[in-house]
């Protein structure tokens, strides 16, 4: 399984916006700059992010963009569905129930794929954004300007 940059872009903004909106709005100026992402395309992401009910927004001289619920409550899982949808690395009928198959009651690989389907939803789903700030402080210690490298 391979991820978009709107997946990936996503959750570095999100954990940029974890560390700074702590105590007031993020606008999406300054993510766009943290993190080396075109502030157009930080726009679609963060509007599905809303969308979603991971982020909340705020108008006016003080606005942005904050989290909408504690970051202990928010996983990488519900982040990358809200960007990418499904996780599923492929088209299976066992996997996904609006599909068809023929060759379901012959097929040996659909274990492998469910096998792979449930671990990556697994870990996904045990990450939140609490982890990946303490896991920087782990890193960088208590310098919050270096969140992520905007390489990966």
């Amino acid at each position: 399984m391979k991820l978009s940059t709107k997946g990936r872009y996503g959750l570095r903004a999100m954990v940029d916006l974890a560390v700074h909106s702590k105590n007031n709005n993020v606008p999406i100026s300054s993510i766009s700059e943290r993190q080396s992402i075109s502030e157009n395309y930080l726009e679609q992401i963060i509007a599905k992010l809303k969308k979603s009910g991971l982020v909340k927004s705020t108008r006016g001289s003080q606005g942005g963009y904050s989290l909408a619920k504690p970051m202990a409550e928010i996983t990488v899982g519900d982040i990358l569905r809200s960007l990418e949808g499904d996780l599923t690395p492929v088209n299976c009928s066992l996997l996904k129930e609006e599909l068809q198959c023929e060759e379901e009651d012959n097929c040996v690989t659909k274990f492998v794929w469910k096998k792979i389907s449930d671990s990556i939803n697994t870990v996904v789903d045990e990450i939140t954004l609490k982890d990946l700030i303490e896991e920087n402080l782990k890193i960088n210690g208590e310098n919050i300007n270096n969140i992520m490298n905007p390489r990966c």
